[in-house]
Parts: C-alpha cells; structure tokens; sequence
C-alpha cells in the first residue's frame, strides 16, 4: 500500500508484538503542521541505560521540536521525572505506535531510530531521514549505509563513557531537520524512496525476485513429490523397512 498502492488494504503486517495505540498517535500528527515531528522509536526489544534515556529526554527537549517518542510500557520507569508533564505542550510518549502509519505521516520530519533493519528500511522506502543510535548487532551496519552510503541521514556519536549526550542529540537533529546539508539529505531522501517504489513495483528487482522465490519452492516442492512417488530405491527402501518390522513381530 505504502510504496506501489496496488493493495488498498495492505496497511500492516498483520501482526505487532504490543498493541498500537493507532487513534492516540493519529489523533495527534494531524494537529501538527508538516514536517515537524520528530519521531523516536528503537523498536521492541532495544533496551536504553537509565542515563541515556535521561540524555535522549532532554536532548528532545533541548531539539525544541514536536516529538512523539515510543516508550515501551517496561522502559518508562527510566523516563526522568515529571518529563512528560514537562514536555506535554512539545511531545506525546506512548507505549506503542503504527510505525507505517507513522511514518508515512506528512507531520514527521526525521526519526530517531536504533536502525534496526525493519525500521531502517522502512525510513527509507517512505523517505524519512533518520539519525542513528545504534545498539547491537547488524544496528551499526545498518547506521553506516544511513550516514555514509544513501546520505539520508546522520549518526550520533558516542562520549568516553559510550553516551550520547543531550547536546549532541540535539544537534544531530537540527542538523538534519535544517542544517546545511538539510538539501542533499532531503535529495537522497526523496531519491531511494524513488528506488524502493521501482522495485515493488509490477515488474521491478524485488516484484521479480519475490516471483522467482516462490516459483522456485513450487518447483523444488514438486521434484521432491515426484521423486518420492517414482523412485525405485525410495519404493525399495519403504519395503524393506515393512518387511523387517514384520519379520520382528514375526519372531517374537
């Protein structure tokens, strides 16, 4: 739906490890102006120290941009006090949100993303330019293609105590929201948004691959039938094994 709209109904994946608070969020982008949210989310499993929440809080804050900010229910503890009623007027935190929905929202500017790869691609096939806090695994891959490959977005980097601290956050953020290389950022955007529909679309790279991939389980599916059915070892086989287990029962 998001990229080539070929399936009207095709909004999701069918499937959310937390219930999204969809009318909550919705509710809210709609009352912001375009391109003036920054959205966060690092995804369903990411897990933030308490001092790096702290430093993402107040480096939200300090970004003096709209945010809305996926905190799930067992992170909030490490909120820092009092700084959703702080922020009410700027931001929205919620435990859950329609990612797709989200970003593909005319109000969001940027997301502030662990990059993981569902997130990741997602950003760039709706075109959103992201700043990347990498946690573990394949994140600081996915964040090196953001920065230094597609160009659609910046890394924050890590202190001596391996923080991102407040004041980088939000530089990171207006560097890319309206920072000097605000422009190519928002070119190669737009550029591998045009790419990701081209290949979804009928005939494209990944149409043609997903086609070929199934076409390919079907045939393997249908030689291994047929060699089941029709090859005299595996006939051959089946009998000895009948025969002997009735040779066993014979004997006892």
């Amino acid at each position: 739906m998001y990229l080539d709209k070929r399936l009207p109904d095709d909004k999701d994946y069918g499937l959310s490890v937390y219930k999204p608070l969809t009318g909550a969020c919705m509710d809210w982008l709609n009352k912001r102006q375009p391109g003036s949210v920054i959205y966060v989310s690092f995804g369903s499993l990411a897990q933030l120290g308490e001092n790096q929440m702290e430093e993402l809080a107040w480096g939200l804050k300090l970004s003096h941009k709209h945010f809305l900010w996926v905190v799930r229910s067992s992170e909030q503890s490490k909120l820092p006090k009092d700084f959703a009623q702080e922020t009410s007027e700027k931001g929205l935190i919620v435990s859950w949100c329609p990612q797709l929905d989200v970003l593909s929202h005319e109000a969001v500017c940027c997301f502030v993303t662990h990059c993981g790869w569902n997130s990741t691609l997602e950003a760039l096939s709706l075109g959103v330019p992201m700043v990347a806090m990498p946690q573990w695994s394949d994140q600081s891959t996915n964040s090196k293609f953001v920065m230094d490959v597609w160009k659609m977005g910046v890394r924050n980097p890590m202190d001596n105590n391996g923080l991102v601290s407040r004041e980088t956050i939000a530089s990171c953020i207006r560097e890319v929201v309206e920072g000097e290389r605000r422009e190519e950022i928002k070119e190669n955007v737009i550029k591998w948004k045009e790419l990701a529909r081209e290949a979804m679309d009928e005939g494209g790279s990944s149409d043609k691959n997903i086609e070929e991939f199934v076409s390919s389980l079907g045939s393997k599916s249908l030689i291994t039938k047929e060699n089941e059915e029709f090859n005299p070892k595996s006939q051959n086989r089946s009998m000895s094994i009948i025969i002997d287990e009735n040779d066993q029962l014979d004997s006892k």
